[in-house]
């Protein structure tokens, strides 16, 4: 809470902000670890774009009259002038680096991930924050049906490696440009008849963006958008037969989905396959992720007429869902071995044995500070060290150390000059890898 006191004013995280505390990291690198690890598995590279693009880049990509563009985007002219925005999402600076560096020029598809902070200033509540971290998956340069269902797949199976249960996927098709444009007139002429019930923002959409009005989540908007026309109802034979073949290769990958006929996502540059994660005891309010084919949107961009597909989903959302299932990460590595010793000299001999044992690539904590060694062997205790050294006067008079198993509480001299290699070969054998 934030307080003034005699020194200054006291300052708080920001508002739809968080700090990540040692106590929550496990969570983090566990989610993190993951991620990279389905990556690799499917064949995906990292790859790390700027924080802050040109403006341009996301208002021509995510669409006009989407949330995002119209009020979530944090955008600021620099000392040169230039309209910039603070990412707001992950596709399209990876679509601007894949038309950039000359990427078609690779074997395609080239796949690509990233996990990266994105900005957006909406309303901040559970697993939603202003600055949240996003991992995303990217497969660009192919059209074909497979690749739509090698992208939900590493989706399905990255939160499966989790450990999450009693999830959902929810599957769409939102057709091409020229099948799309027939069933929006349609869409028009559904909410025309009930403009006067539609949010404020609804009836903007109605003008600007018609498809944006079936993501709407207010109540009132939901009762309409029920049973408003299905734009599966009005795929063209090519968009049909893309959808018929991903749905195939979802059953042969025996991944469970289901048809939602209004999901259309929150980003324009959408085409044909749409899907989203959820939580089943949730449902859409709360999607963990998502993502779909996006095939004209590296044309738009100034690129080669070039379809695409991905996925993204809020690290944040992920860990929530964790926690609240049970989930715990496994333990990090702790401190190992903690070094003890009483004296200055002693103290020496301390850091230069921890040295030695880094080196050998365990983990060691050393005492610091002026504390006894029952202190010393309490801090051991509470690090969660395997064993405890110490180093006394006596013990260096002596040429060795005193070496503690803290669990069976049992302990031995051990010749100095040995105690680097005993030590290591006792922890890494013995307790397994520090």
């Amino acid at each position: 809470m934030l307080a003034n006191v005699s020194r200054g004013k006291l300052y708080g995280a920001p508002r739809g902000t968080q700090d990540i505390l040692p106590q929550d990291q496990p969570y983090w690198t566990f989610v993190k670890e993951k991620a990279a690890e389905v990556c690799r598995r499917y064949g995906y590279q990292r790859i790390d774009t700027p924080i802050f693009e040109q403006t341009a880049l996301f208002s021509r990509s995510v669409g006009e009259g989407t949330d995002i563009v119209d009020k979530q985007m944090y955008t600021f002219d620099d000392r040169g002038g230039d309209s910039m925005t603070l990412r707001p999402e992950g596709t399209a600076p990876v679509c601007r680096a894949y038309i950039e560096h000359g990427m078609h020029n690779l074997r395609q598809p080239v796949r690509l991930y990233y996990i990266a902070p994105i900005f957006r200033y909406e309303r901040p509540q559970a697993g939603r924050y202003r600055q949240h971290w996003q991992f995303g998956a990217e497969a660009i340069g192919e059209a074909h049906p497979a690749l739509d269902a090698e992208a939900i797949g590493l989706a399905w199976h990255f939160y499966a490696s989790l450990g999450l249960r009693d999830l959902t996927l929810q599957l769409n098709s939102i057709g091409c440009r020229s099948c799309r444009s027939t069933y929006l007139e349609k869409l028009k002429d559904y909410y025309a008849a009930h403009a006067r019930s539609l949010c404020p923002d609804c009836k903007a959409r109605l003008s600007r963006n018609p498809l944006r009005l079936l993501d709407c989540k207010k109540p009132s908007c939901q009762e309409i958008v029920k049973v408003a026309p299905r734009i599966t109802e009005h795929l063209c034979q090519e968009c049909n037969r893309h959808f018929r073949a991903v749905k195939d290769y979802l059953e042969h990958m025996q991944i469970p989905f289901e048809l939602n006929p209004y999901l259309v996502r929150g980003l324009d540059y959408y085409t044909r396959t749409v899907f989203e994660v959820q939580p089943r005891d949730i449902g859409g309010q709360s999607a963990l992720g998502g993502g779909g084919r996006y095939d004209d949107l590296i044309e738009e961009l100034g690129g080669k007429p070039t379809p695409a597909v991905g996925f993204g989903t809020g690290l944040e959302r992920v860990i929530l869902n964790l926690r609240k299932q049970g989930i715990e990460p496994p333990s990090p590595d702790s401190a190992r071995v903690y070094v003890a010793s009483v004296g200055e000299q002693a103290r020496k001999e301390a850091m230069r044995l921890a040295t030695a044992l880094r080196q050998r690539g365990m983990s060691v904590t050393t005492s610091s500070g002026d504390i006894s060694l029952k202190s010393q062997l309490k801090q051991a205790n509470s690090l969660g060290a395997t064993h405890t050294v110490i180093v006394g006067e006596d013990e260096l008079r002596r040429g060795v150390v005193v070496v503690r198993a803290m669990a069976e509480g049992e302990q031995k001299e051990v010749p100095l000059d040995e105690a680097a290699s005993q030590l290591s070969a006792e922890v890494q054998v013995g307790r397994g890898p520090a």
